[in-house]
């Protein structure tokens, strides 16, 4: 009789303790993803701002006017570009192509912080997926934090 009651006992428990299934609201997939992009992406006057900030980099590294470059860049960067570094942009970067604005929004670094961030393509290449992309990372008051040149091979 112990037993039973033993078994009785667990079995009620474990009904007793189980969970109630409710219904679940399901959102329009589209409305959630549109609402992650715009909080994701840079409002038009930052987009503004950092984009002047980039072509002023370029019109500098075209001109080979180190002081310029220097300027534009943040207190990070300064630390570790080199000479070589400038020589290595200026081989990767056509500079007198203009640029198309790819994709914005927030680029996540090491230490957990997201860096406001710009994908440019040049402006003649029409595919769908570009040859060539620059990445130009930014600081929140504009100065470059860093621009990384990638050839897509496929």
């Amino acid at each position: 009789m112990r037993k039973i009651f033993l078994i009785l006992s667990v079995l009620s428990v474990q009904l007793f303790l189980s969970q109630k299934k409710t219904d679940a609201k399901v959102e329009n997939k589209k409305n959630i993803i549109e609402n992650t992009n715009d909080a994701l992406s840079l409002s038009k006057k930052e987009k503004d701002l950092y984009h002047e900030e980039f072509l002023k980099f370029i019109a500098a590294l075209k001109a080979s006017d180190r002081a310029a470059m220097d300027a534009l860049l943040s207190d990070k960067a300064k630390k570790m570009v080199t000479e070589a570094v400038y020589k290595k942009l200026s081989a990767d970067i056509n500079t007198n192509k203009t640029f198309d604005i790819v994709k914005t929004g927030y680029k996540p670094l090491i230490d957990g912080t997201s860096v406001p961030m710009i994908q440019y393509k040049y402006s003649d290449d029409k595919a769908a997926e570009p040859k060539e992309i620059i990445t130009a990372v930014f600081e929140n008051d504009g100065k470059i934090l860093g621009i990384k040149p990638y050839k897509i091979k496929k």
